[in-house]
């Protein structure tokens, strides 16, 4: 089975060093945006305006396949 990695950046980077199994592409990005919705939440309040938080996801060649980005901008 394909492994997928899922790194995230928050004032920082957090690589996914073991990255997971899955089956396809399309379980792959399921699997990002779960966790992307479980770490925005679980960030309750730390994402302050002018900060971004974001999730690359890439194959276990590191080509990347996706980047989900949430901005946090003062109007």
């Amino acid at each position: 089975m394909p492994r997928y990695f899922f790194n995230t950046f928050h004032d920082q980077k957090s690589p996914d060093w073991s990255g997971t199994e899955l089956p396809d592409k399309d379980a792959a990005w399921e699997k990002a945006t779960q966790m992307a919705g479980e770490t925005i939440k679980r960030l309750d309040g730390a994402l302050k305006p002018g900060h971004d938080w974001r999730m690359e996801v890439t194959d276990e060649f590191a080509m990347p396949l996706w980047k989900l980005h949430v901005r946090a901008q003062k109007k």
